[in-house]
């Protein structure tokens, strides 16, 4: 069992040339109850199925368990999954000390929306932050992938 400590951001400027690696994402849900979340992913050609936790009050922390598996399984499983498969690029982008930047870039009815992760070691730890990264949206709920799976980007842009 592990902890995810991590800090999210919108995008806000060009980050695509310091990408040293990206991959094809698609991910659904076969539980988005506030406790836990159960997401079943194909990176590519690889299959994980992971169970999230509840985050804690700043929304930087929670319980995350991931396990390879086949990715034929996977795909039977995106077939029981709730409404709404998640689509996106994921772009990894180094930041310091030996952490880096996950830049997911979404289509599907969430195009429009990028939004860059950084997973850290413990709660307090510093990084230098790019021009590219904007208004931090850490523990804003509407920004997880399983509430834009159930309530995409385009519904509630349209709203604002």
């Amino acid at each position: 069992m592990t902890k995810e400590i991590e800090r999210k951001f919108l995008v806000t400027g060009d980050f695509k040339k310091q990408a040293v690696k990206s991959y094809k994402i698609a991910q659904g849900y076969l539980s988005t109850v506030p406790e836990r979340t159960v997401r079943v992913r194909i990176r590519d050609h690889q299959g994980f199925i992971t169970i999230k936790g509840i985050s804690n009050a700043s929304g930087t922390t929670r319980f995350e368990w991931e396990m390879e598996i086949p990715v034929n399984e996977a795909e039977n499983l995106l077939l029981l999954c709730e409404p709404k498969i998640i689509e996106k690029i994921r772009h990894i982008i180094p930041a310091n000390d030996n952490l880096y930047f996950e830049v997911d870039e979404f289509f599907g009815e969430n195009k429009g929306l990028i939004i860059s992760e950084i997973e850290l070691p413990n709660e307090n730890t510093e990084f230098t932050k790019p021009s590219w990264l904007g208004k931090e949206v850490t523990g804003q709920l509407k920004y997880y992938n399983a509430s834009l799976a159930a309530m995409p980007f385009s519904k509630w842009l349209a709203k604002l």
